[in-house]
């Protein structure tokens, strides 16, 4: 079955209509709808109603719309989150969730609306006490009602929070996007890493798109239209690992090999879990497919 690419997830602000219909043009595999950082307090009521036109609108093709809202904890949080439930989109993503009481709220409050239930909610792992929670954060997947299905890194306010410095190659990010990769992959969530700041340096944006790919991260979020190319061809399979994983279900198919728990392939010894990996490579690659073909 495929599997539902989120290599590329473009923020952009509600606030801003141009941008919103440039979205609808771009080969971003999701879109985030912003009401959050990127809309001043002055402009946030129009802001809701402008991201709740659009999404009602369509014309997003198949990618996927997630509303960022502001929080429970803002003048805004309750009003954004009722007018997201009236919106649809296919996510809501929360800001600084620091426990998994926050998804609970939330999903308590969508339930209790009926809101559609492919509405899923997106987490924010964004302070100090989010990276200590992440593992029960990403638990709450396993409770259908909470709704969870993606952890969103927001390292930005994290080295705000931890005064820590952002440097070439993230050496202070490493234990919070390495901790969270565990958590998300131990309770079945995808994991989205932080933005880049800097969109006029595309080798250094790159260069951590493959630091996050490595680290098992599932794609990036993106503050800039021009990152989103790289972002794709960076978390999408190669055309080698394609081969490859295919070469490993043909070889495990065999019958000879029935049964067997490991096999040499090209001189190479391969296991069963090496299978299970090759089907993830293929479900993805079929995936970006899928999306290519809706769009």
């Amino acid at each position: 079955m495929p599997a539902r690419p989120r290599r590329s997830v473009l923020y952009m602000p509600a606030s801003n209509p141009r941008a919103l219909a440039k979205a609808r043009t771009l080969a971003a595999d999701a879109i985030i709808v912003d009401l959050e950082d990127s809309v001043a307090p002055d402009q946030k009521p129009a802001a809701r109603v402008a991201a709740v036109e659009a999404i009602r609108a369509g014309g997003f093709g198949g990618r996927e719309v997630v509303l960022r809202i502001n929080g429970p904890h803002t003048p805004w949080g309750a009003d954004d989150l009722e007018a997201a439930i009236a919106a649809a989109p296919d996510a809501i993503l929360l800001p600084k969730v620091d426990g998994p009481g926050t998804i609970m709220v939330a999903a308590r409050t969508m339930n209790e609306a009926r809101a559609p239930a492919r509405t899923r909610l997106w987490a924010t792992i964004e302070t100090p006490m989010a990276i200590l929670s992440a593992g029960s954060i990403a638990a709450t997947a396993a409770d259908p009602d909470s709704r969870l299905e993606v952890l969103v890194m927001g390292l930005n306010d994290l080295v705000k929070e931890t005064r820590a410095r952002l440097t070439p190659g993230r050496p202070t990010a490493i234990a919070w996007l390495s901790m969270c990769v565990v958590a998300a992959r131990a309770h079945g969530c995808d994991i989205i890493d932080g933005v880049y700041n800097d969109f006029n340096d595309p080798a250094g944006f790159k260069a951590e798109c493959e630091q996050a790919r490595d680290l098992g991260l599932d794609g990036k979020t993106l503050i800039h239209p021009n990152q989103v190319d790289v972002c794709n061809s960076t978390f999408a399979p190669t055309a080698a690992e394609i081969e490859t994983a295919r070469a490993i279900i043909a070889a495990f198919a065999l019958p000879e090999n029935s049964g067997r728990g490991a096999i040499q392939l090209d001189g190479k010894m391969v296991e069963l879990l090496h299978a299970d990996m090759a089907r993830r490579t293929l479900a993805v690659a079929q995936g970006i497919e899928a999306l290519a073909v809706r769009d």
